[in-house]
């Protein structure tokens, strides 16, 4: 049972999965995590009903285009054990998984991205800590506090 509920910001490409991925698929498997610190919040800190910020990287626009919410708790990710897969890890076993993943929901797109550039100026009410903005961070799954959530989304652009 989920006390207190957590958020936090998933990143993913958007030529690999887009938020419009997920509005079309409802419910999906975050899987192909191959960072232990990422791991470990999936697997030990995140829980059904906890928000995410979905943020596009690598693209032309690097930002939040979405909201959605952990689906599940956590399980052996499949995709380690699928000797076809790009995600395949050798050292996993069924007995002795090595990663975890969440499944997350759609919850709804933003009107338009809050993009990076608009994130950094608010770094003083964010934290110099804030995972995203922190240099050398290139994490896919990291901790949100509930004021930066709050923060966040009062970027949100109203249309």
């Amino acid at each position: 049972m989920n006390i207190r509920k957590r958020y936090w910001l998933m990143k993913s490409e958007p030529t690999v999965f887009s938020i419009d991925d997920l509005e079309r698929a409802g419910i999906e498997p975050w899987d192909g995590v191959r960072n232990y610190q990422a791991r470990n919040f999936m697997k030990r800190a995140m829980h059904t009903g906890d928000g995410i910020l979905f943020y596009h990287s690598n693209t032309q626009l690097p930002g939040i285009y979405g909201i959605a919410e952990v689906a599940s708790e956590s399980y052996p990710d499949p995709t380690q054990f699928n000797r076809t897969s790009t995600y395949f890890d050798g050292k996993a076993t069924h007995e002795e998984p090595r990663w975890y993943l969440v499944d997350i929901r759609f919850v709804r797109k933003l009107p338009q991205p809050i993009p990076l550039k608009t994130i950094r100026l608010h770094t003083d009410a964010l934290g110099e800590d804030f995972p995203l903005i922190r240099k050398g961070n290139r994490l896919s799954v990291m901790p949100v506090t509930a004021a930066q959530w709050k923060i966040l989304l009062s970027l949100e652009p109203s249309l």
